[in-house]
């Protein structure tokens, strides 16, 4: 358990139509859920939520497929793990802790479940904060481009059961191997209660497929609706927020015309959004939880 990751966090089991979803409840004030990425948990947020707490109600909750919440059957098409059907899971986790109306900040793949939730259902999302992310359709045209390497966006989109086999055969390897890679200084920047809680997660057959199933669909219906919206002029209507590290400047963050992740968000999905670079590597709340929280604290507080 994670629990003395988060002193005076409530711990739910809330029912979905992703089956139960796990999540933490602490502070008071005005709503705010923080979604984690991969490969992590929830408890990647241990080193900022307790700060957001003397201020907001912050709830941070594990995606489905991830942590301590289901895993549930994938499908052909992927929408099981597709962004939107995560973003229902986020709603009906924030309904039955009595918020209708909420504040998002997301990291990596929960950044990507934020941002579809704010296009999805502008009512629902008082303001955004995305966490080292550019939309799914633009790293997938870098990655078509050369501009950025595949990597393991190309790796874990692969059908079904290559990836998993692969990752199967020793999965602590290549998951904490991805942790090393993305971070400014090896696992030496992850809490060991916390790293823990992501060799759990990641040391069990049905949560390596539900990771590719989360790739499968960010490569083919997460991409397809970026790519419809992206189309019919569609953009986010709250505050937004980008927060972007040192790893997607040495990561295919810029373009030939050094434009900025920042940039990026301006021409597609939020072009009002404000930003601010942290000298991190990706896992920005556990790296830099100061500068992360300087970023946040005042965002979150903005007068609407």
């Amino acid at each position: 358990m994670t629990d003395d990751l988060f002193p005076g966090f409530a711990s739910h089991w809330l029912d979905t139509q992703a089956g139960r979803i796990f999540a933490r409840l602490g502070g008071s004030g005005p709503p705010v859920v923080l979604l984690h990425g991969f490969p992590q948990t929830h408890a990647c947020f241990h080193r900022i939520a307790p700060a957001l707490a003397q201020t907001n109600t912050v709830v941070c909750m594990d995606l489905r497929g991830y942590g301590w919440s289901s895993a549930p059957r994938s499908d052909a098409g992927h929408e099981a793990y597709s962004k939107r059907a995560m973003a229902f899971d986020v709603i009906s986790v924030m309904e039955q802790l009595g918020h209708v109306r909420f504040a998002v900040v997301g990291h990596d793949r929960g950044a990507r479940v934020g941002y579809r939730l704010a296009l999805d259902h502008p009512g629902r999302v008082e303001r955004l904060a995305l966490l080292d992310i550019l939309p799914t359709a633009e790293v997938w045209r870098r990655i078509e481009a050369g501009a950025m390497p595949a990597a393991h966006w190309g790796f874990l989109a692969q059908p079904e059961p290559g990836p998993e086999q692969q990752i199967g055969k020793d999965p602590l390897a290549y998951f904490r191997g991805l942790l090393t890679k993305w971070s400014g200084r090896g696992l030496d920047v992850f809490d060991p209660r916390a790293l823990k809680a992501y060799d759990q997660s990641c040391n069990e057959p049905n949560r390596i497929h539900a990771f590719c199933e989360d790739y499968r669909a960010g490569a083919t219906v997460d991409r397809t609706q970026d790519e419809a919206d992206l189309a019919g002029l569609k953009r986010i209507a709250c505050p937004v927020l980008i927060v972007w590290a040192e790893f997607y400047l040495t990561a295919g963050g810029k373009t030939a015309d050094n434009e900025t992740p920042l940039g990026v968000w301006h021409r597609t999905f939020a072009p009002h959004a404000t930003g601010t670079h942290v000298a991190t590597g990706h896992f920005v709340a556990e790296e830099d939880p100061e500068g992360t929280l300087a970023a946040l604290t005042p965002f979150l507080g903005e007068t609407p």
